[in-house]
């Protein structure tokens, strides 16, 4: 076993933290689930215990949205090549990867814009045009509700930005977001999968939410839809951004809410029959791969939590405690011992400083463990963007606050600023990976050499 000395906490959570990253890389999830198996004279296109005729197949269309959607594209055109008859996807600025017969198109997010927009009108035109006999593949991943926006009749493009900045503003989580959207939006909630009907429609997901409701990831452009207009109403009330939203998206609430207009198309629905849906990555496997390169490192591995939410620095307060309890019994450990959480927490925008989620939550952790030795945290968004930054997260230790009176920097007014992205990066401690061509949610990884 390595002693305190040798072992570097900071090196070894970055190599556990890769190795979760490598197992969800949206591409290659997409490569693996999906092959083509030739049957006498007949192709079969296997997606898990789905087996479909592509000799009984009309033109096959590849659609899809969200960040990971061109790694995805990519995969698919290396399994089916030209049996594609075109398509179109759209991922972040950025994000994008050239393919054969498939267009990526780039647009904003987490806030809509008019390239997003364009997008929609191309994705649905050509949803529209599926034929019966046809099979639309639609890929989806984090960050789709947003690259895809379509507004309902009467709602514009910037009366859904002025939501989407609202409710991010407020701490809503992803769930609060997706409902309120699916009720502004022509396309989410089910909508495309009415849009595609009765074409064969087959949706590969990476998902970005805990426990992988089909109906949340991307806000279900083609699930079944259990919420209604008068929750979407009940989540803008909550984060206290009703009073102030546009008229014409108070006066689409309130007119779903008497039933005036129709809700969106709920579970069971006819335009459902021929849908099915394929989770390809999902943040269980990230924090999976996790594990066993933790454990094959020589650590005591134990998975805290796969469902961290709620605010950025309560949750690294509570992590740091756990931190502190493994300290407290080190007399009864025998080898060092790492934590993994999997999750995604919010931050309520309080301050005028730059930060993301991850950063909050190590910065609130740095200041709680002070200076302990041997304890190392990094937190990161495994889609490679934390916030408004450039930075995936974070990596700290003992020494990130305790000793940044060197610098003349005070870690509590950069947390209580929310400016953990300008505090972190001049101590050195900000993680970046670029582009990452997945989106899981984040990874947390503890580290504490009590041995």
């Amino acid at each position: 076993m390595q002693s305190k000395r040798r072992r570097s906490l900071k090196r070894e959570a970055r190599a556990i933290f890769r190795a979760g990253l490598n197992a969800v890389h949206a591409g290659e999830a997409v490569y693996r689930y999906m092959k083509v198996e030739k049957d006498k004279d007949n192709d079969f296109l296997i997606l898990g215990k789905q087996k479909i005729s592509l000799n009984e197949t009309g033109r096959i269309l590849v659609l899809g949205a969200g960040k990971a959607s061109s790694q995805m594209a990519r995969a698919v055109e290396r399994r089916l090549g030209n049996r594609i008859d075109g398509g179109a996807v759209v991922t972040q600025y950025s994000y994008g990867e050239r393919c054969r017969s498939i267009e990526i198109l780039e647009a904003s997010h987490p806030v809509p814009d008019s390239s997003g927009l364009e997008a929609s009108r191309k994705i649905e035109k050509l949803a529209a045009g599926a034929r019966k006999e046809d099979m639309v593949i639609f890929l989806l991943s984090g960050g789709g509700s947003a690259l895809m926006p379509a507004p309902a009749p009467g709602i514009s493009l910037e009366d859904k930005q002025s939501v989407t900045n609202s409710l991010l503003l407020a701490g809503a989580p992803i769930e609060a977001l997706n409902c309120v959207r699916k009720h502004l939006s022509e396309l989410k909630g089910g909508n495309l999968a009415r849009t595609v009907f009765p074409a064969r429609m087959i949706v590969l997901l990476v998902s970005d939410v805990i426990g992988d409701p089909l109906d949340v990831i991307g806000s279900g452009p083609a699930s079944g839809d259990s919420t209604t207009f008068s929750q979407a109403k009940a989540y803008l009330q909550r984060y206290g951004v009703f009073r102030d939203m546009p008229e014409a998206i108070k006066k689409r609430i309130e007119a779903g809410c008497r039933r005036d207009i129709p809700d969106t198309p709920v579970p069971g629905d006819k335009i459902f029959s021929r849908v099915s849906h394929h989770v390809v990555a999902n943040n269980k496997i990230a924090i999976k791969a996790a594990y066993e390169k933790a454990k094959s490192m020589g650590y005591s591995v134990k998975v805290q939590s796969d469902s961290l939410s709620g605010e950025a620095k309560d949750a690294g307060k509570s992590i740091a405690e756990d931190a502190k309890g493994i300290l407290d019994n080190s007399r009864k450990k025998n080898s060092p011992q790492c934590l993994l959480y999997g999750g995604e927490t919010t931050v309520r925008v309080l301050g005028n400083g730059v930060g993301g989620r991850c950063q909050e939550l190590a910065l609130s952790f740095a200041i709680e463990i002070g200076g302990h030795e041997n304890i190392c945290l990094l937190a990161a968004g495994t889609d490679g963007k934390d916030g408004p930054t450039d930075a995936a997260g974070a990596i700290v230790d003992g020494k990130t606050a305790k000793t940044a009176q060197n610098q003349r920097l005070d870690p509590y007014a950069h947390l209580r600023d929310n400016n953990s992205h300008d505090f972190l990066r001049r101590r050195r401690a900000c993680v970046y990976t670029g582009s990452s061509g997945t989106n899981v949610m984040d990874l947390v990884i503890l580290l504490v050499n009590c041995c």
